[in-house]
């Protein structure tokens, strides 16, 4: 149980310091940003979560937390029918401007804690690095319900892109200066131990079995610009005051320039976590 409470204790930090209209809205002002940066999913763990869920051509899909419709657009392209729900009305918006060309998907501005349970009623429930925003006490109970007999939770995850160490390296001591709390670098076996935590604490649950675990590391490229978009996204760069946070990147900014960086190869993994309802 030590993942289960790790999680709920996350959770319990995060809900004394934030309402609960804040978390709700805690993307809403960089929604657009996010994206436009936020790295897609990987077509691979896409077709290979709809073969492990035994998806039939019909099923409905419940999604938590769809944010624009980054995960909602490839499973919808499938032919899915889906119920996102998204608490932020702007990346509601979003997703809705997304999704248009897809009739068999209805975009709900709601979390998933108030939305109002259809027991039963779906083959699967997705969430796409947004599991962890759900109150772990009420989360797997209400996924597990929403599911018909055998069927599956989905958890996509897209862990943070890491830029290549090098360049880390010249970011490193503005890090130091500025918010010591953000100069870390995640190794690849650091973000799998974050995987097997997420994966653990499913199992954990008591409410599922049969878990596959997948992982795919992934690389892309950013602009500078783009990057900095990226971070803005980030929920601890979020969590700094507007002030502050500005001093930091344009103080990231100028360590780039002064060493002629003009673009940010960046790696980390992307991952699914699936099992089946007991």
């Amino acid at each position: 149980m030590k993942d289960f409470e790790q999680r709920k204790n996350w959770y319990q930090q995060l809900s004394n310091i934030y309402t609960s209209q804040q978390r709700k809205n805690w993307y809403s002002e960089v929604a657009d940003a996010y994206h436009q940066t936020r790295p897609r999913y990987p077509q691979a763990l896409i077709h290979r979560a709809v073969e492990l869920a035994q998806l039939p051509q019909d099923a409905i899909i419940l999604e938590i937390g769809c944010g624009p419709g980054t995960a909602t657009t490839a499973f919808a392209q499938l032919g899915f029918a889906m119920l996102c729900l998204e608490p932020s009305q702007k990346l509601c918006q979003l997703a809705r401007q997304n999704c248009r060309q897809y009739p068999s998907v209805e975009i709900t501005n709601t979390s998933f804690e108030e939305w109002q349970l259809e027991p039963g009623k779906f083959n699967a429930v997705l969430a796409a690095t947004s599991f962890h925003w759900v109150s772990p006490e009420m989360g797997y109970a209400k996924a597990a319900d929403a599911l018909k007999e055998d069927g599956f939770l989905i958890l996509l995850w897209n862990m943070t892109p890491q830029p290549q160490y090098e360049i880390y390296q010249v970011l490193h001591e503005v890090y130091q200066t500025q918010v010591s709390s953000l100069a870390s670098y995640e190794e690849r076996e650091t973000q799998q131990n974050y995987l097997r935590r997420f994966a653990q604490a499913v199992t954990n649950s008591g409410l599922f079995k049969c878990l596959v675990s997948e992982e795919l590391p992934c690389e892309l490229t950013y602009s500078i610009d783009d990057y900095f978009l990226l971070l803005s996204t980030l929920a601890p760069y979020i969590a700094l005051d507007t002030q502050q946070r500005n001093a930091l990147l344009s103080a990231l900014r100028k360590a780039l320039e002064r060493h002629s960086i003009t673009s940010i190869p960046v790696s980390f993994l992307s991952a699914v976590h699936i099992a089946q309802k007991i």
